[in-house]
């Protein structure tokens, strides 16, 4: 399951929504990713940032880590990702992969949130406390 949403979302209650399509009888373990927004990066004060996406081509990227990740693990996985505009303490993505042992619930999380931070089209421009904008040239 992928979502990309300009909306605010509650990372625990989509959780529960997935959680729910699942039979939990197959899954022991789940191991999630909750990226939120900070108020600073590069050593200066961020007041609110902009995220930009190429709609289709992201969710099919999305959508290729996914399948990537329950070839690669025995795991049920899903990504939800904010676009748009986002202030900070506001969730930007949620990550997370249910398995039936912890290990590859773990390695199939962090596989997600990797590989999305390096080869998802997302683009983000920060508003500095200042009014400055800049865009960010690097997702670490």
């Amino acid at each position: 399951m992928i979502k990309i949403t300009n909306q605010a979302f509650d990372a625990l209650q989509e959780l529960a929504r997935f959680q729910n399509t699942l039979d939990m009888t197959k899954y022991g373990a789940s191991c999630n990713f909750i990226g939120t927004m900070r108020d600073f990066n590069e050593s200066d004060d961020v007041q609110a940032m902009y995220l930009e996406h190429y709609p289709g081509m992201t969710e099919k990227q999305l959508q290729k880590l996914v399948d990537q990740a329950k070839q690669d693990y025995p795991v049920a996985a899903m990504i939800i990702h904010r676009v748009g505009n986002i202030l900070p303490g506001e969730n930007i993505v949620l990550t997370a992969a249910w398995s039936a042992h912890r290990a590859e619930a773990f390695a199939a999380c962090r596989f997600l949130i990797e590989e999305l931070k390096h080869n998802a089209p997302f683009w983000k421009k920060e508003t500095l406390k200042d009014g400055a904008t800049r865009w960010v040239e690097h997702n670490t």
